[in-house]
């Protein structure tokens, strides 16, 4: 599985350069993983996974205050499928903020550097993961470069869980790649490492992403495993541009 997954993006990877469209496009690339809202454009994000017996629905907005920093709010309604678990309601509201602290022009290897910060408030008291925590907050450091075909990515993030019975933290390691090529498709790849300090939340997962733009609306499905417990997850996702 894995290699063909790999000779899958590989082709990717050395053919897009042929068909890649104009770097002018990167400013409504809302799937791009260094993407950065412009002054006073607002971002909508509505998404919809399924995996491990548990769907969630998801609506997120960013809004971009210059063209450095933007800022956003996200809330999630989780639906467990499993009665035991009972793992079903809202979760917290999340505020999240992105500055970019250097610029490509700033350098003569073109990387963009971002800082990112966010906290969580809130949420059902049955809802109780990392990423549905009660309080929670998160600071981390992205840096990548973008081609006109292709955009790589790392991401550094450390999180802090505030819950009775599921306190802990627990850092990313996110490297990504995302391809851009001919007629509005891209695709993207990407790994995440996370390692807490409660081993039970260890967690290791594949990304994968498949998106079709058409001017500034992105419609893109996702597929994603995760190692420790062996669970698929896959969603659809809807980004619009204002």
């Amino acid at each position: 599985m894995k290699k063909v997954l790999f000779g899958i993006f590989g082709a990717i990877a050395i053919t897009c350069s042929g068909y890649a469209e104009d770097v002018e496009l990167l400013p409504v690339d809302t799937s791009d993983p260094l993407y950065m809202l412009e002054d006073e454009h607002l971002l909508s994000v509505s998404d919809i996974t399924y995996g491990d017996d548990l769907l969630r629905l998801g609506q997120s907005f960013s809004y971009g205050l210059n063209n450095r920093l933007m800022a956003g709010a996200n809330v999630h309604y989780q639906f467990d499928f499993v009665r035991a678990r009972k793992e079903r309601g809202f979760s917290s509201i999340e505020l999240t903020g992105a500055y970019r602290a250097g610029l490509p022009d700033d350098n003569s290897a073109n990387v963009s550097t971002d800082i990112l910060f966010g906290a969580r408030f809130g949420g059902n008291r049955h809802v109780r993961e990392p990423d549905f925590a009660k309080s929670s907050y998160f600071a981390g450091l992205r840096v990548g470069r973008q081609w006109a075909g292709l955009t790589l990515s790392g991401t550094v993030k450390s999180t802090w869980v505030f819950d009775d019975t599921r306190g802990v933290s627990y850092i990313d390691f996110v490297p990504e790649a995302y391809f851009r090529m001919v007629y509005g498709w891209r695709a993207g790849i990407g790994f995440t490492a996370r390692v807490a300090t409660n081993p039970e939340f260890d967690r290791e997962w594949w990304k994968f992403k498949l998106v079709k733009q058409f001017g500034r609306t992105q419609y893109g499905a996702m597929y994603s495993y995760e190692y420790e417990e062996e669970n698929s997850t896959v969603g659809l996702y809807v980004n619009i541009l204002f």
